[in-house]
């Protein structure tokens, strides 16, 4: 019976516990043994996730749970990421469950996504659970956090629960509650089938796994269902829900959250998310809409070996049937040969991209300067260019627009002087800020995202000695005096390396590379002129020495002019192999302007 269902997910700010309390839950509900449960973060199954202690993909779980009155309820949880990267793992997530758990760290306190993630949830008419994390630690001040969560959100002192998801404290209140708060599933399973499919993955044998929560009606193995977004129809072959691990059923109900398999052999047939419906009994209820993330930051991804191009193809295909946000296109360059222009919402999610093809497909790949994505205006019209090699040349312009966030910083107060100079020197506009409680601020910025794609977060981070947070959202393209620099070897122009930036940063960051450059690439046997370079205008250079051969060792004694004659001669060689000579760059130097 749906009365006897809740679904529900945990939001919080990245490190706040979410995964060590959502191990609590399998514990109790006797989903994993007690061996299992102390292998911690059972849910964040990936090793990029136990390495780097983060969530990166939602999961789904399912889990009975016998409340302190007798009886027995069936509760579907999903885990999800904090990081403002995957950010579209979070809001996708919530169309699928009626209450989400506010999990706040007892030391930390409010933090930048915790704020971000109560707003998506109130924006879903979700009832949300105040929690308060990590009370163990000796650092814990559940005074000082009470009295955050009463003043910025609202919440009443009787709604908050103090926990310790590591020490296994004040869990079964968490249970009670949302038993007692959350509520129950509304549709019925008489009327026609009406699902949200809210994630998959992909199985070499099985095809498409999609991930869904019944709405209305029920899905039985056999049935022939039809995917909204691309109108297409598959027949049902399996279904099932996670205990965490895959456990087969006939059918699901409305109210439950599971899996189906429909023989789907190619990852694009599958958008996320989407509705599923009877083909033979369509429902007439419209769908609802989901605000698609746009990707943010831009890269070129080619593989190191020409041989695997198709190989990552494929990758990149299964990656981005689960991740939406994960855009690519087929791209060329030169000195790199065929690869993809992709697109990504941020650094993080960029470099777990790299590294999830490198450990799960064995393709070793490089990765080119990451770039925004411009708004340009020429004769012709007005377009979106996001590659520098794309970028149209002065004499084409009208106008450039950048993409423009809006940044939230929640800091203590006595670090806000330092964070306003740092955002003034990335072209912050200040918009305010407030006091949230009696010892943190926020403050608000409109700010270049190009400014604070590579590294401001982990700035943030420095000047608050770890104590500030950062969200951001965007908010539109503005007006920008862009320009592109090309970067030259040997007066020959490499597009790999090529970059966009505000005028007035031309010179720093021309230095930065070319030297970068310099300390990277290896001497080879002629002279390498660096250069970087706005239009026919050289802005910074540097020359990495050639390699010296002693051509005059074979001549013992003798005349001078036999030894000028082999010196003028090596001369005329290294001035040859200058103007032909491919300079090669190893893919070191590629990483370490990456980090620039």
């Amino acid at each position: 019976m749906s009365e006897d269902i809740r679904n529900f997910c945990i939001i919080a700010h990245i490190d706040h516990g979410k995964s060590t309390l959502a191990d609590r839950f399998l514990e109790i509900g006797g989903a994993i043994t007690r061996n299992e449960a102390s292998t911690s973060q059972v849910l964040d199954s990936m090793d990029l996730e136990r390495e780097r202690g983060i969530t990166i993909k939602a999961k789904a779980v399912r889990l009975n749970y016998k409340s302190k009155d007798g009886h027995i309820y069936v509760l579907n949880l999903i885990d999800t990421p904090g990081h403002v990267d995957f950010t579209y793992e979070v809001a996708k997530s919530l169309g699928a469950v009626e209450g989400a758990i506010l999990l706040v760290d007892a030391s930390q306190g409010v933090e930048a996504q915790s704020v971000a993630n109560y707003y998506l949830a109130r924006d879903h008419n979700l009832k949300i659970i105040p929690v308060v994390n990590k009370i163990d630690l000796p650092m814990a001040d559940k005074e000082r956090v009470k009295k955050q969560l009463v003043d910025i959100f609202g919440f009443s002192e009787s709604e908050i629960i103090y926990v310790s998801a590591k020490e296994g404290w004040g869990i079964e209140d968490i249970l009670e509650s949302i038993i007692k708060h959350v509520p129950p599933p509304q549709g019925g399973i008489d009327e026609p089938l009406r699902a949200f499919l809210f994630d998959s993955s992909y199985d070499e044998f099985k095809g498409v796994i999609v991930y869904l929560r019944v709405l209305e009606g029920k899905i039985t193995k056999g049935m022939e269902i039809k995917l909204i977004d691309k109108g297409d129809f598959y027949r049902v072959t399996e279904i099932g829900v996670f205990n965490p691990r895959p456990q087969k059923k006939n059918s699901l109900m409305a109210g439950e959250v599971g899996y189906i398999c429909c023989n789907i052999k190619n990852p694009r047939d599958v958008t996320i998310p989407d509705i599923v419906i009877d083909k033979n009994n369509p429902t007439h209820k419209k769908s609802f809409s989901y605000r698609r993330l746009p990707p943010m930051v831009f890269s070129g991804l080619f593989p190191a070996a020409v041989g695997d191009y198709n190989n990552l193809r494929t990758a990149m295909e299964k990656l981005s049937l689960s991740d939406p946000s994960f855009v690519y296109e087929p791209d060329h360059l030169d000195i790199l040969g065929y690869g993809f222009r992709c697109g990504f919402l941020g650094l993080l999610h960029m470099e777990i991209i790299k590294e999830r093809i490198e450990r799960e497909y064995g393709i070793e790949i490089i990765l080119t300067t990451p770039n925004v994505r411009y708004e340009v205006t020429t004769k012709k019209g007005t377009f979106f260019v996001e590659s520098p090699y794309k970028f149209p040349s002065p004499q084409e312009l009208i106008e450039v627009k950048e993409p423009f966030v809006k940044a939230v910083i929640i800091t203590p107060w006595e670090f806000i002087e330092s964070l306003y100079e740092m955002a003034k020197k990335r072209r912050g506009l200040p918009r305010g800020s407030d006091y949230l409680g009696q010892d943190r601020m926020k403050i608000t910025f409109d700010i270049p995202l190009a400014e604070i794609i590579v590294d401001f977060y982990d700035k943030v981070k420095s000047v608050t000695k770890g104590y500030g947070s950062l969200d951001y959202e965007f908010i539109g393209f503005r007006p920008a005096d862009i320009v592109k620099v090309d970067i030259l070897f040997n007066r020959k122009p490499t597009g790999v390396f090529s970059f966009l930036v505000e005028r007035s940063k031309v010179l720093e960051r021309s230095r930065l590379i070319i030297e970068k450059l310099k300390e990277t690439i290896p001497r080879h046997m002629f002279e390498i002129n660096i250069q970087a370079a706005v239009g026919s205008k050289i802005m910074a250079s540097v020359k990495i020495p050639p390699l010296r051969k002693d051509v005059t060792s074979k001549c013992y004694g003798g005349d001078i002019t036999r030894k000028r004659k082999l010196w003028e001669k090596q001369k005329k060689g290294k001035k040859k192999m200058k103007m032909l000579g491919q300079v090669e760059v190893p893919s070191q130097a590629f990483l370490e302007v990456l980090k620039i």
